[in-house]
C-alpha cells in the first residue's frame, strides 16, 4: 500500500489552508493521492466553516492512520498555531509553526511513515522577521536533508520540464553568475532524477543558450562558447545525452519539445515563461537532490485574494499527483 503524503501548512495567512480543504474535497470527486495536512485542526475547520464548505476535519495520531481517514475526513496531523491568524496578514509569530509543519512533515517522511513532501506555498517575509535564516523552502529543506550538494529545482507540467541554472538574481547579474560547474551540477542532478523518480532510463536533455540566436558564433555574447558548451562537452564525456545550446526562442515550441525530456534553461524566466504559458495553472515545482521527494505548487502564498474561496487547487493537486507517480517509481 501507498504511504499517504505529508502536506504542510505554509503560510497560515495566505491559501494554504483553503487548497488543502479544495483539495480533500477534490478527492469526493475524482482521484487524489491519500494525504495528511501538518496543520492545525481546528484553524482548518473554522475556516471551512467560514466558506460554508462541508470538509469534516479529523485529528489524526500517527501517519499510519490517514489511510483509514482519508475517504471520509481530512485527516490532520495536529500542530497548533499558537498565534490568532488574520487572513491576508501574514505575522512573524507564527513562523515557529509553519518551521514546525516543514520538519513535521520532513521527518515522517525520512522515518518512513510518508511517501513524500508537498509543501504549501510560504511567506518569505514572515518566516525572516520570525528569526528564520534560510532564503526559502529548498534551502531549508537541503539543511534538513544534510544534503551534501546543493538541490536543483525543476518546473514540471505533462507537456515540458525545465531547470533554470541561475534563479532568483536580477537579470544583470545571471552572466556573472553563470558557471560551467553549475551547468554540469544541475544536468547530473536532473538527470539522476528523471531515472530514480521519473522511470526515463537515459534522458535526453537540451541546453539553452543564454544570448540571442546563442550568442551567434560570439557576434551577441560569448558565454555560449566560454561557459555552456564547455559544460555540454564534459557531460557528454561522462556519457549523458545532452545537446546544445540551442537558441532560447526556438526550444520550446512542439516539434523541438519531443527531441528532449528536460530542459536546461540558464535563468529562471527563460524556463518559467513557457512552462506558464503552456500550463499556467498545473505547474509543479519539484526539489531535486534530496534523499526524499518534495513538490509544492508553482504559485505564492496568494494573500490578496486569502479567505474569499476563489484560490485555485489545480497546481496542489498536480502537485500531490506528482509526488505520487515519483513515490511509487522509486519505491519500485
Amino acid at each position: 500500500m501507498a504511504k499517504p503524503l505529508a502536506l504542510t501548512m505554509g503560510e497560515p495567512a495566505g491559501i494554504g489552508g483553503e487548497l488543502t480543504l479544495l483539495a480533500w474535497r477534490e478527492s469526493q470527486r475524482d482521484s487524489v493521492p491519500t494525504f495528511f495536512a501538518v496543520d492545525d485542526a481546528r484553524r482548518l475547520s473554522d475556516l471551512a466553516a467560514r466558506l460554508d464548505w462541508q470538509v469534516a476535519v479529523r485529528e489524526i495520531q500517527s501517519p499510519e492512520q490517514a489511510e483509514e481517514i482519508f475517504p471520509n475526513a481530512l485527516p490532520v496531523w495536529p500542530l497548533a498555531v499558537s498565534e490568532e491568524v488574520t487572513l491576508g496578514k501574514p505575522d512573524a509569530a507564527t513562523a515557529s509553526s509553519v518551521i514546525a509543519s516543514i520538519e513535521h512533515a520532513v521527518g515522517a517522511v525520512k522515518t518512513g511513515r510518508a511517501g513524500a513532501v508537498v509543501t504549501n506555498p510560504i511567506q518569505k517575509s514572515a518566516l525572516a522577521a520570525g528569526g528564520f535564516n534560510h532564503p526559502g523552502h529548498t534551502e531549508f529543506l537541503a539543511a534538513l536533508d544534510e544534503a551534501p550538494h546543493p538541490p536543483v529545482m525543476m518546473l514540471a507540467i505533462d507537456e515540458l520540464k525545465v531547470v533554470p541554472v541561475t534563479i532568483h538574481l536580477p537579470l544583470r547579474q545571471v552572466a556573472d553568475q553563470l558557471t560551467t560547474a553549475a551547468i554540469v551540477h544541475g544536468v547530473t542532478v536532473t538527470a539522476a532524477a528523471l531515472t530514480r523518480d521519473f522511470g526515463i532510463a537515459s534522458p535526453r536533455i537540451a541546453v539553452s543558450g543564454l544570448n540571442p540566436h546563442a550568442g551567434e558564433g560570439g557576434l551577441l555574447g560569448h558565454e555560449e562558447e566560454t561557459i555552456i558548451e564547455p559544460a555540454i562537452e564534459a557531460l557528454v564525456d561522462q556519457g549523458y545525452q545532452v545537446s546544445g545550446p540551442y537558441p532560447a526562442d526556438s526550444l520550446f515550441h512542439e516539434a523541438a519539445r519531443r527531441g528532449y525530456d528536460v530542459a536546461i534553461c540558464m535563468y529562471h524566466d527563460q524556463a518559467l515563461i513557457p512552462l506558464k504559458t503552456l500550463d499556467y495553472h498545473n505547474g509543479v515545482n519539484v526539489t531535486l537532490g534530496l534523499s526524499f521527494i518534495r513538490t509544492s505548487p508553482d504559485h505564492g502564498t496568494a494573500l490578496d485574494i486569502a479567505g474569499r474561496g476563489t484560490a485555485d487547487p489545480r497546481s496542489l493537486l498536480a502537485a500531490l499527483r506528482m509526488a505520487a507517480r515519483m513515490a511509487e517509481q522509486r519505491a519500485h
